[in-house]
Parts: C-alpha cells; sequence; structure tokens
C-alpha cells in the first residue's frame, strides 16, 4: 500500500522570460510583459509529494522534518529573494518558464530523496497558474 505525503513550502524571486537570440519585439509577442528588460517577481508556492510504502517500524513514507530540510536547504536556500536568470546558473541557458522552474526543482530534489520513493513537485507562480512535474 502505497501513501503520499507532502510539504509545502514557498520562496520568493524575480525572473524574465525572454530569448537572447530573439528581438525585443519578438520576445515581447511571446512572452507578453513577461518579458520586461526590468523583470518581475513572483511568490512561488511548492508541493512536494513523495509517494511509496509505509515503513513497518517507523509508520512513515519519509520523515516530515527530513523532507522539510531537503526542501530548504535545496530550494529555498539556493531560490529566495534571487533574481533567477542572474543568480541560478541553469537558468542563464534555460528560460526560467513556471514549467522550467518547476523540472529544476524537482531534479535537485530527485538526487535527495530515495529512489523507492515517487516524487512530485507542484509549483504555484500565481495562485491560479500553477505546473506539476513528476519526472515524466
Amino acid at each position: 500500500m502505497n501513501v503520499t505525503v507532502s510539504r509545502k513550502a514557498h520562496f520568493n524571486a524575480a525572473h524574465r522570460l525572454f530569448v537572447k537570440e530573439w528581438s525585443d519585439e519578438k520576445n515581447l509577442n511571446v512572452f507578453g510583459v513577461c518579458s520586461n528588460s526590468n523583470y518581475h517577481g513572483h511568490n512561488y508556492e511548492i508541493i512536494v509529494d513523495v509517494t511509496g510504502k509505509v515503513d513497518p517500524v517507523t509508520g512513515m513514507v519519509i520523515d516530515l522534518k527530513t523532507l522539510k530540510d531537503i526542501i530548504k536547504n535545496e530550494i529555498e536556500d539556493l531560490m529566495d529573494h534571487k533574481n533567477l536568470n542572474l543568480d541560478i546558473d541553469y537558468f542563464k541557458k534555460v528560460v526560467p518558464t513556471a514549467e522550467n522552474i518547476c523540472i529544476f526543482i524537482w531534479n535537485k530534489l530527485r538526487i535527495k530523496i530515495n529512489y523507492n520513493k515517487k516524487l512530485e513537485v507542484t509549483l504555484y507562480e500565481t495562485p491560479r497558474n500553477f505546473v506539476k512535474y513528476n519526472g515524466n
């Protein structure tokens, strides 16, 4: 029997959606106001779901304190109050869309969580706009 354990966290960050090889006009046509050269920010929320078998000894899928620490160390400390385009090397080459940010977060967490557990990340860019990624 599998159970899903979830942890919610947040970080605040700025970004700009643009492709360097494109003109400002093309970036504006594709990304709209999100391509503003002065950047813009979001109060991102993430939900990390870990699914697996309940350990018969501890009664846990994963220790929530451990999950909290992994999220803090790997995501919040790295991304909170940062300009994603300028401060995170990955996003110097990859457009920091919600989709790409979610994949980035999943990859950072995947290496820290036992591979016999299923991992899914939901990233809220706004209360109404969110993406999910589970490695597929």
